[in-house]
This record gives structure tokens, sequence and C-alpha cells, in this order.
């Protein structure tokens, strides 16, 4: 056959290929500039970034990497390999790694059910992102008052509990911990789900056990500014199978999590429109190495807090923040209530002048969302549209549903929020920078307080 019948003839039917080769030479999409760009942001001098560069224009690298989780063709990507830790360290079933905090409690409130017509107790003090993303899972957040942990008080939760009621979701506020087998029992007792927010307090553990395994579901931030993450994302801890595929439903909807990515629904529930809260390669790089380090990061801050505490004073006016387990929370603030707000302000002005870094809210009254009683967004019940939904939702009124939110629901937050005294801690401490601060402290308390030797102690 000749040459130009061949070329004619398709390549299927055993004729020549139109395209025997590509002459175009491109450059990899992401490659040594992006290098640079990262380690820039980590600081590095111009001479090592000089150094940096020669050695990876040196490299051969081809079309470049594929900085994402899925389609990498790697034998383990950078999220698949903190998700395997995750599961390790907490001894869980399933880890789902997400982009942030706030997106793994928005997917972990989904998938526990939360939706119209529902409501979740939140606690009095904690982050807004923890009753705000109830919100966004078109629930209803109810807050219940704290005890002196500055915890969600169990011996609240019971009377807040509706007909609408769905889940409880314990926060772990500053490092410290919650009471969860209390807790769990009122929740099991009456059927709900628990979704733990431990976005403060990763690492900390209740007998023995960590925070974020008790509940049915636990939400963690991975970020720069808590105990371990480089930048900013977050995790979903659960042993449910089916509450981890609903997880990766909200944070992950298109369908790439699943064995089939665009097969019909296996189960009733199993799909539906969720978002997209993937934690990124690039964040996972980080947080891999960050993850790994948890455990010494709150050994060191645990032992100085204990250090501290074990030679402080008692004295009549000062009440210690209740340690729900001194051994397992990761303390890294030391916190507690004078008699008064303006014996408050004395202390926490003493104790700076000494080189101590403490400080109290006082007197002030500017909205600080810690608190519930300032949680605009949702204590308004504003929402993005002027239908005012899940306010207004019909499934909700129905229902009965009919929330105020007033100053007055949480006394004991509110009183305790004004009066207490933080210092903050640092893992580094030795045990004389242990000693220092605790001198300190009983210095300054013995000149505003009277030594009491039956006073509330602080461990």
């Amino acid at each position: 056959m000749s040459k130009h019948r061949l070329e004619q003839q398709l390549a299927l039917n055993g004729g020549m290929k139109a395209v025997t080769r590509i002459a175009g030479k491109g450059q990899p999409k992401i490659g040594v500039d992006e290098f640079i760009s990262v380690a820039e942001r980590f600081g590095f001098s111009a001479a090592a970034l000089a150094q940096f560069r020669a050695v990876a224009e040196a490299e051969a690298l081809g079309d470049g990497p594929f900085l994402a989780n899925y389609y990498s063709n790697l034998k383990e990507t950078k999220v698949q390999a903190f998700e395997r830790l995750a599961r390790q360290l907490f001894d869980v079933g399933y880890a789902v790694a997400t982009s942030s905090g706030t997106g793994a409690l928005h997917a972990a409130f989904v998938a526990a059910g939360v939706g119209p017509g529902t409501e979740v107790i939140c606690p009095a003090i904690g982050f807004f992102a923890t009753a705000a993303a109830v919100v966004q899972a078109k629930g209803i957040p109810i807050f219940c008052d704290v005890d002196h942990s500055m915890m969600m008080d169990p011996t609240r939760i019971e009377a807040l509990i509706t007909p609408r009621t769905v889940a409880i979701a314990p926060t772990h506020c500053m490092g410290g911990v919650c009471d969860m087998p209390a807790i769990m029992k009122v929740a099991r007792r009456h059927k709900l789900k628990v979704v733990e927010d431990c976005a403060q307090a990763c690492g900390g553990k209740v007998r023995g056990r960590y925070v974020g395994t008790y509940g049915d579901l636990g939400c963690f931030s991975i970020s720069a500014y808590k105990i371990v993450g480089g930048g900013e994302g977050g995790m979903v801890l659960t042993n449910n199978k089916r509450l981890w595929e609903r997880v990766n439903q909200v944070a992950e909807c298109g369908g790439l999590w699943r064995p089939v990515r665009f097969a019909p629904p296996r189960y009733d529930g199993e799909l539906f429109c969720g978002t997209n809260y993937r934690m990124s390669e690039m964040e996972a790089a980080v947080d891999v190495v960050q993850i790994q380090r948890m455990a010494g990061i709150v050994k060191r801050f645990r032992q100085a807090k204990l250090r501290v505490l074990g030679q402080l004073k008692t004295y009549r006016e000062i009440v210690p923040q209740t340690l729900v387990d001194a051994e397992g929370e990761v303390g890294y603030t030391l916190r507690f209530f004078p008699e008064s707000i303006d014996l408050a302000v004395r202390i926490a002005e003493a104790l700076r002048a000494e080189n101590i870094p403490a400080g109290t809210r006082g007197h002030s009254t500017t909205p600080d969302w810690h608190l519930s009683r300032y949680m605009f967004p949702v204590t308004l019940k504003t929402s993005s549209s002027p239908e005012g939904c899940p306010f207004t939702c019909p499934l909700y009124t129905e229902r009965g549903g009919a929330v105020e939110y007033r100053d007055d629901d949480c006394p004991v937050a509110n009183d305790l929020f004004q009066r207490v005294v933080s210092i903050r801690l640092n893992q580094w401490y030795t045990a004389q920078d242990c000693r220092s601060i605790a001198r300190g402290i009983n210095k300054v308390l013995s000149a505003y307080c009277t030594p009491d030797p039956s006073a509330t102690p602080w461990l």
C-alpha cells in the first residue's frame, strides 16, 4: 500500500498515525520559583534562598509536582499520611483532614444530623465558630452555662434538652478539658450525638483518653494559632463509618472520596450537596510533621503548669479554675478568679509588672465572640437572606421552636469571663522559670489577698 494511502487510512485499521511526535517543549507548571516562594514564606535569608535555588535548578523536575491529594499517582500523599497518623495517634477508625476547624465543625454537625428544625447545645464560653457552624448546618444553638472549669456544666445540660435537640457540642477551651464522662452520660441517656470541639486542646486527655474520641465526632483546628499546625487546617475524627462518609460528602462533595466517584448512592442519605473543605497538600506537608510533635508539646505545657501550680499558696480571695483532669489537660493557660473585678484588675497589673504575662477582661464592655452574649451573628438571629432562616424556618417554629437569646441567659459565664485572670504559659519554661513564675504569683497574691491554708487548693 502506498505511503499516501497509509496516511489516509485510520490508524485503527493499520494506517499511519497522524501525530508521531510533539515538537513543543514546555516548562513545569509548578517549579523552582514556586518552591522558592514557599521558602521565602519560611523567612530564610537571601543567601540561603540563593543556595536553595542553585540546588533546585540543578534538579530535573520533569513536568513538576502535582500538588493535590487526589490523582497524584503517589504511594501516599501528604494528606493521606496526615490522616493515617491521626488515626494511629488517636486510636480511631477514621480521620478526615479539612481546610479549617470551622469546616470540620460544619461537616461534623451535618454528619450528626443537624439541620432545619433541630437544636444543638453549645457552651457559653468558647469561640463563636462552634455556634456559627450549627447555624451553617441550619440548626439552632442553645447556650449552656459553665462551671468553674469554664467549660460546659454537665449538670445544666438536661434542662436545655427539648424534642428538637439532636446533639451536644462540648468545647475544650484554652488548653483545658471538659468533663466528658459526665457529658456523655447525659447524651447517651437522651440518645443525642456528641460533637467535640477540640480546637484549643489538641492532645488533651480526660482519664487517659484523648479529647475528640469520647463523642461521636471530634473536631480539631490544625493551624498556626493552635497547639499543632502551621497554617490553616482542621480535622474530624470518628469511629463510625457512616458518619465518616457523611463528613466526606460535606467536605468533598465532588465524590472523589467514594470507591466509584460518580456512582448512584449506595444507601439512602449517602449523597447530598456539600462543599469543599479539603486540606491542601501544602498544608498537609507541614501538618504531617506538626502532628507528630503533639505529644511532646503537650507534655512540656502540662509539666510547666503542674510545676507552677505545685508551688502556689492558697488565698481566701482567690478561687482557682477547676481542673477536670490536671494530668490530662494541655495546660497552656493558668487561670484563677479573684473575688471581684477590681481585685482582678489590680492583680493582673501587678503580675505584668513582675514580667508575668497576665491579663483580665476586667470592667471592659468591648464585645468578645468567645462569650455567648456577644456572639451577635447568632444572638441577633440574623441570616444571609431577609427570610431569617434557620430561626424562622417553619420546620423549627412548627415544632415549637422559638429561641430568644438574652444577656443574662448564662450568668456564671458572664461573671467568670469578666473576673478571670489568665496567665499564658510557655512550653519551654525550665524548672527555674517555673519557680520564678510561681514566686512572682505568690508575691503579688500575698500583697493583695489573705493567705489561707484552708482556701480552695490549686490542684
